[in-house]
């Protein structure tokens, strides 16, 4: 496509991407991806010839509509667009990205505004989920400037609080999707779990490092990198995902005892590079797993008393509140997040 298409470039969490009317885009998925992959700039390390940032965070896109669903207001699909690969993949959703989504929604006249603070339920069709965003409206109009702050975004800015719908198995089909606490994999044990994300969760010492390092040393790691993969290619199946070797997830998460004030401490490749941070989704899996009993990770977390339990995920950039519910059983029942937003541009974008 050579004709400029709208878009509102947004960051949303502690990712950035482009934020696009689903109507804009190429109805044929393979157009519009290719369109999207010139939009950033991928194939490329650097995406110099586009607006990727060389970074899977940076190298997002979430796709938005109306919703004829009679419990959402919005519909959302998120993409990742790899950054030195010629790939576009639907197969995980983004909680980051979602962060942004209700004020776009707003914004763009898809959601009518309340005064002071407007409620968007966005189905996401990624998990085929609901989460609900509450997105701050003064006088009925977004605003972007408060005082909330996440670990990972310099400054502050209004706060989108997130609440997540029976996202539990959202894409393995159930929250423990080989029906374990916990699986021995190449030597390894393992919680396979699914809480929103499908996420690998394994203890740094049984990978042979501390769990402390910086994403830099890590991503200079070639053998720990090549035996996490191996461990994510047999885990893939055994999670319902079929053949992971194209695809982003599982995630892969590395975890040790709390450094600070946290549950615990993580180490996250998503799939392929140590995260800066670590998802949304991502985060309340990992904090899912610290509370069952015989899971490697429920080993080592430092787990808050109560029903309503705000664990402090910990990652190389600070930690991440994952707000969760459980029953006197102790089983998760809800699970929310703080996350914050901001819009960067709002205009056109091209392609070659």
């Amino acid at each position: 496509m050579s004709d400029g298409v709208r878009c509102m470039w947004m960051r949303g969490g502690t990712s950035r991407g482009g934020v696009f009317l689903a109507a804009d885009l190429p109805a044929d998925t393979a157009a519009r991806d290719a369109f999207l992959l010139g939009v950033m700039g991928s194939p490329d390390p650097r995406q110099i010839d586009g607006l990727g940032g060389g970074d899977p965070l940076t190298s997002k896109v979430a796709i938005v509509s109306p919703s004829t669903r009679d419990d959402a207001d919005v519909d959302y699909l998120f993409l990742q667009i790899f950054v030195d690969q010629a790939l576009v993949t639907d197969a995980q959703g983004c909680g980051n990205m979602l962060a942004a989504v209700g004020p776009f929604a707003v914004e763009r006249g898809l959601v009518r505004a309340s005064n002071g603070e407007t409620r968007v339920r966005i189905y996401m069709e990624n998990t085929g989920k609901v989460a609900v965003a509450r997105v701050a409206t003064p006088g009925r109009k977004v605003t972007y400037r408060g005082a909330a702050r996440i670990d990972g975004v310099p400054g502050s800015a209004a706060a989108v609080p997130l609440e997540f719908l029976d996202v539990a198995g959202s894409s393995c089909g159930a929250l423990l999707p080989t029906g374990r606490v916990f699986d021995m994999i190449d030597g390894v044990a393992v919680t396979c779990i699914d809480n929103g994300m499908p996420v690998v969760v394994l203890t740094a010492s049984d990978m042979g490092i501390t769990g402390y390092e910086t994403r830099e040393e890590l991503d200079a790691n070639t053998a720990l990198k090549a035996r996490l993969e191996t461990i994510r290619l047999i885990a893939g199946p055994m999670m319902n995902l079929g053949d992971v070797s194209q695809k982003s997830v599982p995630k892969m998460t590395m975890v040790a005892p709390p450094r600070g004030d946290g549950a615990i401490t993580t180490r996250t490749f998503i799939p392929h590079r140590c995260h800066a941070s670590i998802g949304v989704f991502g985060a309340v899996s990992v904090a899912t797993a610290c509370l069952l009993p015989g899971a490697p990770a429920a080993a080592i977390a430092v787990v808050p008393e109560g029903f309503d339990k705000v664990l402090l995920i910990e990652h190389p950039s600070g930690a991440t509140p994952a707000i969760l519910t459980v029953d006197g059983e102790g089983v998760v029942t809800g699970a929310g997040m703080l996350r914050t937003a901001r819009k960067l541009f709002d205009g056109e974008v091209f392609a070659q």
